[in-house]
């Protein structure tokens, strides 16, 4: 994976109105990128396959959006990138890494067990839906536990 750039955001933006149905706006991609949150795609002979973006904060990090293009799922792209997330939050000395799902993506739920998370909470009409709302499971996964790995070098990445 490699950062994300502003020259990325209208691919990452198709990939995210075709995965999900109540889509991140432009604005918000650029708000990320403008926090200076960790923004990564996955790319591959010039196609964005992914992205996903983590906003890490004192020792904790929120992953806030992980996406795959419907034409690469089910092949491992999503734990990939997932597992690199993970590496950069405990290359930055996070303790836990926190984010929310909705019970309705199963696979993503499934993937975020097998994964290590484990759920921590509910928030209650967190998400938008076709009946008004959503609640959210809340999950979270220890990073103290792992080995610890070196720092990450700006623009590396396994992708």
């Amino acid at each position: 994976m490699r950062p994300m750039t502003q020259a990325d955001v209208d691919e990452v933006l198709r990939i995210e109105q075709a995965v999900q149905a109540y889509p991140w706006t432009r604005g918000n991609f650029i708000a990320a990128l403008d926090s200076g949150y960790v923004c990564r795609v996955d790319e591959h002979a010039g196609e964005i396959r992914g992205y996903a973006i983590l906003m890490p904060s004192m020792e904790e990090a929120e992953l806030l959006n992980i996406g795959v293009a419907p034409s690469r799922q089910h092949q491992g792209l999503g734990r990939s990138m997932l597992d690199e997330m993970l590496e950069i939050s405990q290359a930055r000395n996070m303790r836990r890494v926190f984010l929310e799902v909705r019970p309705s993506n199963v696979a993503a739920v499934a993937l975020y067990r097998s994964s290590g998370f484990a759920v921590i909470g509910v928030r209650r009409g967190y998400y938008r839906n076709a009946n008004g709302s959503e609640d959210a499971i809340t999950m979270a996964r220890d990073l103290t536990q792992l080995t610890p790995v070196p720092p990450a070098v700006e623009g590396e990445g396994r992708g």
